[in-house]
């Protein structure tokens, strides 16, 4: 047995699980963030640490519990709950879980610590449901290093310990109090610590690279801030946190980063996963002005609302490296989007995508279908919406009820039905199961989502556009895409 690290991080998941044919060529394979950032929040704190990302080394459950055991041994195994975006922490909940009852079963005294969106918003059903023994139902890093402490004097006292719930013989004990947020960001987690991860293994979004879909790896992303000051009815990124909220990192923290990601892995395709990026002019313009001094060759995607997007700052991000931006368009019905607290009227959002567009910037648009308002009209005029902005790409979701959510929330005090599964959560799943709405059904909500993918991405004015901008290579890539079918039980028990 070698010799105890203090705590060693896993990241849960399964590709094929989540996105079935899609998981091949086409999905992502994310670097997990907040694993790489708790780890070097613990070093800081003189803390031993290890990442294994069962999810990038395709590892299954027993295989992961064993490399765990055998290689690291350590003292706290934390599985770290966060998907490639705020709302994709519960699809890999049945990953986590299949590990954590794996370790268990080769070493059941072995403290298993689980943290992450999902936990944080169901912290009591998770250690009634999963074979672990804490569940932090904060941000993490602290009340982390308070468990790891009392564990290491024994671990007999954990009752002081805020954000922190617990097995006691067979009760289970719930925290006196919510520790508090990190401010300080600079000084307590300084970035990811990359040279924990198998960096080969990273792969950027394909449509991050449609003009060099040969160059998708190396890969990474990273934070410049954390937290949302919104409170979209769809969005469970604030359970964590408890409440809105927005902490950013120094420009000089971030460029420090990036430079290191450039310098020593080669990292040009970067993802800023902040869900607010363009938000904030200091922040936003500081971290321009650095990269526009450094001349790196960085390909960068990062999110916006319609509605924080600046005409004056386009030119400064196209010229750092900014070739795409994700707008959370939802919906072309004002009334709807005004139920899911998203506010901002249709001609602004057609006037900020072509001002991007103009400033040489490529946008992915989001869209939602089956919010709580929706009906067949509402849902069709997001597909034209759609088809008029004509995107550089789009995603196309349907609403779903994640834990930590005000949709859940509201969801579990109507009784609507929900996934099974928690991996039955991807919107990819052959499970999948959406929200109804008053007027749909989820299998029409879903069937319209999966008709609404292949009307676009086979929109002769689409693919036109793909050609132009990006080439014949990025066009065969596309169509390859749109073939690929999925399965959708609710589907197919509908018919």
């Amino acid at each position: 047995m070698p010799h105890a690290t203090d705590v060693l991080f896993i990241h849960p998941g399964s590709h094929r699980q989540l996105y079935q044919g899609l998981s091949d060529e086409f999905s992502a394979v994310e670097p997990p963030a907040f694993a790489g950032l708790f780890a070097t929040y613990l070093r800081r704190q003189g803390c031993s640490v290890g990442i294994l990302d069962a999810a990038a080394l395709a590892l299954e459950p027993m295989d992961a519990a064993q490399q765990a055991l055998e290689h690291w041994n350590p003292t706290l195994i934390v599985l770290a709950v966060y998907g490639q975006q705020p709302s994709a922490s519960t699809q890999l909940m049945t990953a986590a879980g299949a590990i954590a009852t794996a370790i268990k079963a080769l070493d059941p005294a072995r403290p298993i610590f689980m943290t992450g969106t999902h936990p944080a918003a169901l912290p009591r059903r998770t250690l009634e449901e999963e074979a672990v023994d804490f569940v932090c139902d904060g941000e993490g890093p602290v009340t982390l290093l308070k468990t790891l402490t009392a564990l290491q004097a024994g671990g007999r006292d954990f009752s002081t310990i805020p954000s922190l719930w617990r097995r006691q013989d067979s009760h289970i004990v719930a925290p006196t109090a919510h520790e508090l947020l990190i401010q300080d960001l600079d000084q307590t987690m300084p970035g990811i610590a990359w040279d924990l991860l198998p960096m080969d293994r990273y792969r950027a979004h394909n449509w991050h690279c449609l003009g060099g879909l040969d160059r998708r790896v190396p890969y990474a992303s990273i934070h410049t801030s954390l937290g949302c000051p919104y409170q979209c009815s769809f969005c469970c990124i604030n359970a964590p946190f408890h409440k809105p909220s927005y902490r950013m990192w120094s420009a000089t923290s971030v460029l420090r980063e990036i430079d290191r990601l450039v310098n020593e892995y080669g990292v040009c395709n970067i993802k800023i996963i902040d869900e607010m990026f363009v938000l904030n002019r200091r922040h936003v313009l500081d971290l321009c002005d650095g990269l526009i001094a450094r001349n790196h060759p960085v390909n960068l995607w990062a999110y916006a609302r319609v509605d924080t997007v600046k005409p004056a700052w386009l030119e400064q991000l196209k010229a750092a490296g900014f070739n795409w931006l994700c707008l959370g368009i939802e919906s072309a019905s004002r009334h709807v989007r005004d139920g899911a607290d998203k506010h901002y009227a249709n001609v602004d959002i057609v006037s900020v995508v072509r001002q991007i567009q103009t400033a040489g910037i490529h946008v992915l648009g989001n869209y939602i279908f089956g919010l709580p308002d929706d009906d067949a009209a509402s849902m069709q005029a997001t597909l034209d919406l759609a088809l008029e902005l004509n995107c550089e790409f789009a995603n196309f979701y349907t609403a779903a009820a994640y834990p930590g959510s005000a949709l859940y929330r509201q969801a579990v005090e109507q009784g609507l039905p929900l996934p099974r599964r928690w991996h039955h959560f991807s919107q990819h799943s052959e499970h999948t199961l959406p929200l109804p709405t008053a007027q749909l059904t989820p299998a029409e909500v879903l069937a319209f989502r999966d008709q609404a993918f292949t009307i676009y991405f086979t929109a002769p004015h689409y693919l036109a556009k793909v050609d132009r901008t990006f080439g014949p290579a990025a066009t065969a890539h596309i169509r390859r895409m749109s073939a690929i079918p999925l399965r959708r039980q609710l589907l197919e028990t509908a018919l």
